[in-house]
């Protein structure tokens, strides 16, 4: 009765379903987090407590300290990413939201590749914008033809998750220099969402970025994956200053400004090494591919820490139904996709808990 027709057209997020439900089970076999599974390094932590001490408590300025947002832009233009200015903001959920509220008219469309992070299509709709998708199956790369075939008046933006959340797919540098150059064509805006930017396991661990061959772009990236600090909410967006400068406006409006402590702690993560940890995830992502590539049709992801296999029936609900049978946790791919064929299995858990899903998904075969 009290209610908007905004909020109306929002279902649950699939994905809290099944980490609430492994939250009621006694020690679950739990391959279904998004999210690191080791804790903040000690000397990051330290750093936090040390700034809590010192009264390092108070609002901050609504686009983040200076001397975080100055380190930012220096790492991002070693990287020689395409940037004017950069802002602080609440996670990369809220650089994005910003993002779009101050890009998008009603009406608007923005292009997303299918299989895409489900807060995508909620967070465009949520503010009078159409998600339009595109497909990547079956090996998760972009096309260019069906690209173009998306692209209406109504476009204003493409977003692209790389490495990709949930298929661990890594975008081609040629692969992106052809976004670049439909967007230049058609004076398109480009979203670039690259929080599992370190957790690339082929070439050299290196990844190429959409801000290095496209002016307009924004590029987001955070704290949350690389360095544990997921509960810290600490991320950032970069690109041309017209756009940050008015993110930062609105971010008065939204958030007000960003945990203060965190942000003295995110100078210090930046120079954090964690070249361990991620041949550490790339040993996981070995094992579970190695472990289902005899038994199921899947993709080898080159990042992130999911792995998106095809069930062999191809009914991903009713197959995560019967793993949960089976005190398994994953996700159903339908969250992620307008198909439901796949299940997205994270492998950011104990290696014990990875052997044991595994055995349990080649018995499910």
């Amino acid at each position: 009765m009290f209610l908007s027709d905004r909020v109306n057209n929002v279902r649950p997020s699939g994905v809290r379903k099944i980490f609430d439900l492994a939250n009621k089970v006694k020690d679950p076999i739990n391959l279904s987090i998004g999210e690191p599974h080791f804790d903040i390094p000690d000397e990051i932590k330290e750093e936090g407590i040390k700034w809590i001490r010192a009264g390092f408590n108070k609002y901050t300025p609504s686009g983040g300290i200076p001397e975080l947002r100055e380190k930012i832009y220096a790492n991002l233009k070693g990287k020689n990413i395409i940037c004017d200015d950069v802002i602080v903001t609440a996670g990369v959920t809220g650089g994005l939201l910003l993002a779009l509220m101050v890009v998008l008219n009603p009406g608007d469309e923005v292009i997303i590749p299918d299989p895409y992070f489900v807060l995508y299509e909620y967070q465009v709709q949520l503010l009078g914008g159409k998600p339009v998708f595109v497909d990547t199956y079956p090996d998760f790369t972009l096309k260019e033809e069906l690209l173009r075939a998306a692209i209406t008046e109504k476009t204003r933006v493409i977003l692209i998750n790389s490495p990709n959340n949930p298929t661990g797919m890594v975008n081609s540098l040629e692969e992106l220099e052809m976004v670049a150059r439909v967007a230049r064509e058609r004076n398109l805006l480009l979203f670039s969402d690259d929080i599992y930017n370190r957790f690339v396991y082929d070439n050299g661990y290196t990844k190429d970025y959409l801000g290095q061959v496209y002016e307009n772009t924004l590029t987001f990236g955070g704290f949350s994956k690389t360095w544990g600090m997921t509960g810290w909410r600490i991320g950032f967006v970069a690109g041309p200053k017209e756009i940050i400068q008015c993110m930062v406006t609105m971010q008065q409006y939204v958030f007000s400004s960003i945990n203060s402590f965190a942000q003295k702690a995110a100078i210090l993560a930046l120079d954090y090494n964690t070249d361990a940890l991620i041949d550490d995830y790339r040993k996981r992502r070995d094992l579970i591919y190695d472990g289902l590539k005899d038994k199921y049709r899947v993709v080898k992801p080159k990042g992130a820490y999911f792995i998106f296999p095809e069930v062999p029936d191809g009914d991903g609900d009713a197959f995560v139904e019967r793993a949960l049978e089976n005190n398994l946790f994953i996700i159903p791919g339908s969250i992620f996709s307008g198909k439901k064929s796949h299940v997205r299995i994270s492998f950011a858990a104990r290696e014990e808990h990875l052997v044991k899903g595994i055995e349990i998904l080649r018995g499910m075969v």
